[in-house]
């Protein structure tokens, strides 16, 4: 695990506990890293809740499938953030939805019931997470009705530019990079592949923003049936 010492202390789940304790308390909380390749599943729906996770290399995703096998994608996380919380926390039975590997990616499992249930031993460590456990679901919450606000706008356009504008107000610049591809934006912002690649292009020709993948340039103000872009 040494070699993700630098991950793991970056981790909001261990914030205020110094490098030389994480040993112990990793120990502590039964935790092992684990190993998935791309599109491997990490967790899956309707198995019981007994691992929340750190990621320490490449990226997971929180996905909920529909009956008709549509996929929508909740969230992406990268390296030092965790997954999985929500659910040990509100003590669900089952996992909602699957925990995907989105890359090539090592996670660090931790046993939820040792987390939220303190050991006999005098673990001074265990309140410091609950704290930052709290912090972080207060935290993920804000993510939540951010989610919220982009879906819940009416047009393919309304969806994509509100996404885009609330990126570029966290990245503060205009240009900024996405964390999703073309499909995984799709799926993120629960619309058509296809319909999304042509209101991409529409934008562009309009002249409302420039982009190249992943990385997007709002240029102008854009209006769409009623759906506003407000200026970062």
């Amino acid at each position: 695990m040494q070699k993700y010492m630098d991950c793991l202390t970056a981790c909001p789940l261990f914030a205020g506990i110094g490098e030389s304790d994480l040993t112990a308390t990793l120990s502590c909380l039964g935790a092992y890293p684990r190993h998935f390749e791309k599109g491997e599943a990490i967790l899956l729906e309707g198995e019981p809740v007994r691992w929340l996770g750190v990621v320490l290399s490449g990226a997971v995703q929180i996905v909920r499938m529909g009956y008709d096998g549509s996929r929508s994608i909740l969230s992406k996380l990268g390296p030092a953030e965790l997954f999985a919380e929500a659910f040990a926390c509100a003590g669900m039975a089952a996992m909602p939805v699957d925990v995907v590997a989105a890359e090539k990616a090592d996670v660090l499992l931790l046993s939820a019931e040792r987390i939220l249930h303190p050991c006999e031993h005098p673990c001074g460590f265990h309140h410091r997470m609950i704290y930052n456990l709290m912090r972080i679901l207060a935290t993920k919450n804000l993510a939540f009705h951010r989610k919220t606000e982009i879906t819940a706008q009416r047009t393919t356009r309304g969806k994509l530019l509100t996404y885009l504008t609330l990126e570029a107000k966290r990245a503060g610049s205009r240009s900024f990079d996405i964390p999703f591809d073309r499909q995984e934006l799709a799926d993120y912002l629960g619309v058509d592949r296809s319909g999304l690649s042509a209101e991409i292009s529409r934008l562009r020709r309009e002249g409302v923003l420039s982009c190249t993948r992943s990385h997007f340039t709002l240029l102008a103000r854009g209006d769409a049936s009623g759906d506003r872009m407000q200026s970062p």
